[in-house]
């Protein structure tokens, strides 16, 4: 994958706000967070060129990149940080005004027909069949009319994180599922399984808010 383009600007939009959490969160001085954004840089950029790139159709490739920068990180760190300060760490750093402002203007078209349609085209095209970093997800619409359930049964994260050597952390990163929905504004985000934690798939259920 080329480092120009999203990688490019989603270093751009994040990596100071990755920087500041290290204080806000972890407690490293100035110096310290300059230092880890500094090493982090070189390093996002050497994984993101190791990563094949992503079919035109394929609407996870933000996912992977964000992945990419936090694992970049987390080995810049002086400390190996525990999963729970690091689903925090990783949720503030992610939720700036832009991306709140995404996932409210996304919320207003969630169970639109567009949004449907984009869903089943994503299941269909099982992308994760030729690319190890993508995703495979079935699609679930509740009986009951309430939502929908996207079931993932392969997990391009999950692939990154065991060869980063990160993959007892990768908790964090699912955890931002329940942080985005609730920014959303319009869906109410349930979950049962990850493969990260051992389950048989990842389960993203998203249950119509009763506004």
């Amino acid at each position: 994958m080329t480092y120009f383009g999203m990688p490019f600007g989603m270093w751009l939009l994040f990596a100071g706000s990755f920087q500041k959490q290290l204080t806000a969160v972890f407690g490293y001085d100035s110096d310290t967070a300059k230092g880890i954004a500094k090493n982090a840089k070189p390093k996002y950029k050497a994984i993101i060129s190791d990563l094949p790139e992503f079919e035109k159709e394929d609407r996870f490739k933000m996912n992977i990149v964000n992945c990419t920068m936090l694992g970049a990180f987390i080995l810049s760190m002086p400390e190996r940080p525990k999963v729970d300060r690091l689903t925090d760490y990783y949720a503030k750093s992610m939720m700036t005004k832009p991306m709140k402002w995404f996932c409210h203007n996304s919320g207003k078209s969630k169970f639109t027909e567009k949004d449907i349609a984009g869903m089943k085209a994503t299941a269909a095209l099982k992308a994760a069949d030729r690319n190890p970093y993508s995703w495979n997800m079935e699609f679930y619409e509740y009986p009951d009319g309430s939502g929908y359930e996207g079931r993932f049964t392969k997990c391009g994260i999950c692939v990154l994180m065991k060869e980063l050597g990160l993959y007892d952390l990768t908790p964090a990163l699912c955890h931002l599922d329940y942080t985005m929905s609730e920014a959303g504004g319009t869906t109410n985000f349930v979950r049962e399984y990850t493969l990260a934690s051992g389950g048989p798939y990842c389960d993203c259920g998203y249950k119509k808010k009763q506004l």
